[in-house]
């Protein structure tokens, strides 16, 4: 490994270490602002911050036809971002944050199921690593001797189905757009749809804003923001199946952020369910022989 891979490599790991703690900032917003309010907030302040972007590593020889792709394409990428990032959103006030970063992390096991439907083939290491995720949830969810979703894992997994989807789309038109204007239209198409929707589910508490501000500065600035700009840097020197295995551990660094910040206790049984989650990510990750590396994951957020 070269000294530029390495400190790639680290990057990444920041990256990761950045969306886990992401997870404890969306936890601590909720109890002052709705989640159609954190949402509005949180992308538009992350779209602000990818602008700095465009001058350093945005194509300067972009064709109109490619920039209204690209903006067509990042506002409906941005929908998906915001329906997989507002179930999120709802999900973290009635689950754990170290359980909601390893059910929303199953979106790497998600996407080649996906793929069923568009007649690809799921190789029997992609069939092994679902069924050890499902025994993971199994013992995750297991409450009372009884397997129960409750609702905040409810809202979670179906998240991690929208971030699946999302990032199958993201994986289509990347040859096709500018990625720092894909970025940044996704973070503002988001921004808008949560602030159009605002007025009819949720008050708008500017008191709220404000005392919510470090979680939303930290969600907005920091997660979308920095990390995005890190992983983009990051990814040029590093494979894409190596960068997904080091950005998954976003779910371990939720967990202990979880932990540490917030006091959240797991259950020895559920620890099991987490090591089985993440077990079965790394090896839905794995290199095969018939492809050289696996689409690159998770452009932003968290």
């Amino acid at each position: 490994m070269t000294k530029k891979q390495l400190e790639s490599c680290l990057l990444l790991m920041l990256t990761a270490f950045i969306w886990g703690i992401a997870f404890v900032a969306q936890k601590v917003g909720t109890t002052d602002v709705g989640p159609l309010t954190f949402s509005a907030s949180r992308y538009f302040l992350g779209g602000l911050a990818v602008l700095p972007c465009a001058y350093f590593f945005a194509d300067k020889k972009l064709t109109k036809a490619k920039l209204k792709t690209t903006l067509v394409a990042g506002a409906f990428c941005g929908v998906l971002l915001f329906v997989a990032s507002f179930l999120q959103q709802i999900g973290i006030q009635y689950t754990t944050v170290g359980k909601a970063g390893f059910i929303t992390t199953l979106y790497i096991i998600i996407i080649p199921l996906i793929g069923l439907g568009f007649k690809k083939k799921v190789s029997a290491r992609i069939w092994l690593s679902v069924g050890v995720a499902l025994l993971g949830m199994y013992l995750l969810c297991l409450t009372g001797g009884n397997f129960t979703l409750q609702s905040g894992d409810f809202y979670v997994f179906f998240c991690a189905i929208g971030f699946a989807c999302q990032i199958l789309f993201i994986d289509y038109y990347l040859p096709k757009v500018e990625p720092i204007y894909f970025a940044m239209t996704q973070f503002f198409a988001a921004a808008l749809i949560s602030l159009i929707l605002l007025p009819f589910f949720e008050p708008l508490a500017l008191t709220g804003i404000i005392s919510a501000r470090v979680s939303i500065l930290y969600a907005g600035l920091v997660s979308a923001g920095i990390g995005y700009t890190l992983q983009i840097i990051a990814q040029k020197h590093v494979k894409p199946v190596v960068a997904s295995m080091i950005m998954s551990l976003e779910a371990v660094f939720s967990l202990l952020a979880g932990f540490v910040i917030l006091g959240d206790r797991l259950s020895s049984r559920e620890l099991i369910g987490c090591a089985l989650v993440f077990v079965a990510i790394i090896l839905a990750q794995l290199p095969t022989k018939s492809a050289n590396a696996q689409a690159d994951i998770k452009s932003e957020l968290s």
